[in-house]
């Protein structure tokens, strides 16, 4: 493949569906989030690492089913009424709960489950170890159901180191594809930022994004 010189284009991400790479690891809780008639509680938790792709999953989660997104922390100076009328609602970071949004997340899933609006969250760690004071809150998170993101295969991180390049709207050859996998952590968040120290040292270096420049990148970890 002829070098591809660097030029600085903006990074246009895609979160469509046609975006979203299913493979062993995250095929089961993909088909949680596409039948919530099957939740039970009318609620679910997507649990995995950051940068596992929760926030991409739950944004076409929410926008297939026209859903109010919002972060925990901004429940405290949520109207809980008004959101339990949303078609379904999507609850970002809700492990990353104040003390102040415990009992609006109590009353919301309360709101939820009488109302059957589907509530779908995201963590990191299961609902049932949370950190929270309220006795009543922690059982009804003890008893939500958990759709969890295993660590991801080979398969998916290759879709998705293509897709991160593709993102910053570069082509690059499958054999720089395989080389960042393998000499990578075995995560979405490590190969995100791998490809942007990339994508600069290309551009900084007037270079194409080639496994030399990408060996050199990784040899040399950001201070």
């Amino acid at each position: 493949m002829p070098e591809q010189l660097p030029l600085p284009l903006p990074v246009r991400t895609a979160r469509g569906r046609e975006d979203c790479f299913v493979s062993a690891s995250n095929a089961s809780a993909v088909a949680q989030l596409e039948a919530p008639e099957g939740w039970g509680l009318s609620r679910l938790c997507l649990v995995g690492a950051e940068g596992a792709g929760k926030s991409h999953l739950t944004g076409i989660w929410a926008t297939e089913r026209d859903a109010v997104t919002l972060h925990a922390g901004d429940l405290p100076e949520a109207d809980l009424f008004d959101l339990a009328t949303a078609p379904a609602i999507a609850l970002e970071d809700t492990d990353a709960l104040v003390v102040a949004a415990e009992t609006p997340l109590f009353h919301l899933i309360n709101l939820c489950q009488e109302r059957r609006c589907p509530l779908l969250m995201t963590s990191v760690a299961p609902p049932a170890r949370w950190s929270v004071a309220l006795p009543d809150l922690a059982s009804r998170l003890a008893a939500t159901p958990v759709a969890l993101l295993a660590p991801p295969d080979d398969a998916l991180l290759q879709a998705v180191t293509v897709k991160l390049f593709t993102d910053r709207q570069l082509l690059v050859g499958p054999e720089v594809v395989s080389f960042l996998v393998t000499r990578s952590e075995r995560s979405l968040a490590a190969l995100r930022a791998h490809v942007a120290r990339s994508d600069q040292a290309a551009l900084s270096r007037k270079r194409a994004s080639t496994r030399r420049l990408v060996a050199e990148v990784l040899d040399n970890p950001a201070p």
